[in-house]
């Protein structure tokens, strides 16, 4: 871990004092994120596998197809809701890192620290294995109609996907702002194709369960549980949608285009959950959709006759695609953390050319491919779940708590406080039915989040570390710069002259000239 946080670490200060006294402010993370990049990345991220391969956890628990439908649109107008508090604290504190580095500015460093920690270890190593694996399982599948691709296989494939990915993030923004445009592309084309296939059905008079008497006609008998236990499940299948605010400070004009993006993307998703269940369901019954691995397959295979392999195609760009958003996003609020004091201080750097955060991008690409090795990586996902619906709304209430503590703080966009209040009492409904329905999972999930509380004190709140510990981290980023090209980005010189005041003596890391030697 870093040896202290920013403000208060004679390490990381020199270090950065340096840096920014000889590289003359030239070097930074590059606005290189227009508006259509911004909403790329939200529905690219958004929308993944599972409205491909199985949209099928809100059906099962509304018990209808009616109740589904409803269910899809409500958790997309909260999703929007949550989007616009955010879009409110992106603006407000316009800092890369999304709801870390709000809570970390609200609450302090160690819930900041709490929420980094259980990123860094769970979230994002085992979502991001996960859609690499949902990727090379399409991609290998049609070389073994008859059995189960070979895992090492699939694990292989998946890690090739990985190192690709990640070597086009530490090539170019521009690489992959435009990758994630053209597979977000892609992925939307597919589904029009399958709302124009169910709009097709429906001009064929094939609209049986969409009429009213049909559609509310329950295949099991309603429960208040599992109508809940449907929200929570519609509500994870948005998730990614606040991964924008992540990479804040490398938009275009982040006061216009961030909000824009928000107001543009979420509405198009929950436009395209909505009318992609509506098609399913006028070529499949209720048990027919349950029954299926992989919903647009069957679909494609029903409608589509000779062309059908376009949804396997479809699955596989579209998981290629979240890959890449994953990564740009993730590495960016490592990048945070590690600027913050909270991760170590390599992790802050970007290239002296390229002007990407290549250590971030490493150490994403490292613990993701370390979480293939696993095979608990499913289970994980159950347990952190919880924690990180949790801090959601822990962020909009930050909201709430920043208008009280500081009224007069410029803000370019301000809502009305009914919103994050409407967002919190449907956040605390789920949370609770959570915490009831789930007791073990969820009390193991803050478990492995609470393991970062002495993680913090030794290697964040204690300042005072031996100074050989101090040498070595020293010397491991001295090292880590020389191999990776890397440099503190460039800070205004109030802020370094006020790290400045805290030096200790040490040896500072490469400086921009420096880094320029390297390549001779």
């Amino acid at each position: 871990m870093s040896d202290g946080p920013r403000q208060r670490s004679s390490t990381s200060g020199s270090a950065k004092d340096a840096a920014g006294e000889e590289s003359g402010g030239g070097v930074a993370l590059k606005k290189e994120i227009g508006l259509v990049s911004a909403c790329g990345i939200i529905v690219g991220n958004i929308i993944g596998s599972g409205i491909f391969v199985s949209p099928k956890g809100v059906l099962e628990n509304a018990s209808s197809v009616g109740v589904a439908l409803f269910v899809w649109i409500i958790t997309g107008v909260i999703t929007a809701i949550g989007a616009l508090c955010y879009a409110e604290l992106g603006v407000t504190i316009p800092k890369s890192g999304g709801d870390y580095s709000y809570v970390k500015d609200i609450f302090g460093g160690l819930a900041g620290f709490l929420r980094l920690w259980i990123a860094v270890l769970v979230i994002y190593p085992t979502n991001q294995a996960v859609i690499a694996l949902t990727f090379s399982n399409y991609v290998l599948q049609p070389l073994f109609p008859t059995c189960f691709p070979p895992e090492n296989g699939l694990r292989l494939l998946a890690a090739v996907c990985l190192l690709l990915l990640t070597w086009v993030n530490c090539s170019s923004v521009r690489w992959a702002t435009r990758v994630q445009d053209i597979f977000t592309a892609g992925k939307l084309l597919a589904l029009a194709l399958i709302i124009i296939m169910g709009l097709v059905q429906v001009c064929k008079g094939e609209y049986y369960w969409l009429e009213p008497a049909n559609a509310f006609e329950p295949f099991q008998d309603y429960d208040v549980g599992l109508i809940a236990l449907s929200f929570l499940q519609g509500s994870f299948a948005y998730g990614g949608w606040n991964f924008l605010n992540y990479v804040t400070e490398e938009l275009v004009d982040p006061y216009v285009n961030l909000p824009r993006a928000i107001f543009i993307s979420i509405p198009l998703v929950t436009f395209v959950y909505v009318f992609a269940n509506i098609a399913y369901v006028t070529a499949m019954s209720p048990q027919e959709l349950l029954a299926s691995n992989a919903v647009a397959v069957t679909f494609g295979e029903k409608l589509l006759g000779v062309m059908s392999w376009i949804m396997p195609i479809s699955v596989a760009l579209s998981t290629f695609g979240g890959v890449n958003g994953s990564l740009f996003t993730s590495s960016r609020l490592f990048f945070a953390g590690a600027r913050e004091g909270h991760l170590p201080s390599l992790l802050a750097m970007i290239h002296v050319k390229r002007c990407t955060p290549i250590p971030a991008l490493l150490f994403t690409c490292l613990s993701t491919l370390l979480m293939l090795c696993t095979s608990d990586m499913y289970t994980l996902i159950n347990y952190v779940g919880f924690i990180n619906y949790l801090f959601y709304g822990v962020t909009v209430a930050g909201q709430i708590v920043l208008r009280i503590k500081q009224p007069d703080m410029h803000r370019p966009i301000k809502i009305s406080l009914i919103w994050p209040v409407i967002y919190l009492l449907f956040w605390a409904f789920l949370l609770i039915f959570s915490l009831y329905s789930e007791p073990v999972v969820c009390g193991i999930g803050l478990a492995i989040m609470l393991t970062g509380v002495p993680v913090y004190f030794l290697g964040v709140y204690w300042q005072n570390k031996p100074q050989c510990f101090d040498r070595f981290v020293d010397k491991m980023t001295y090292l880590g710069q020389k191999l990776c090209v890397v440099v503190y980005p460039a800070e205004s010189k109030s802020n370094d002259a006020d790290e400045g005041q805290e030096m200790t003596e040490a040896k500072a890391p490469l400086s921009k000239e420096d880094g320029d030697s390297l390549k001779a």
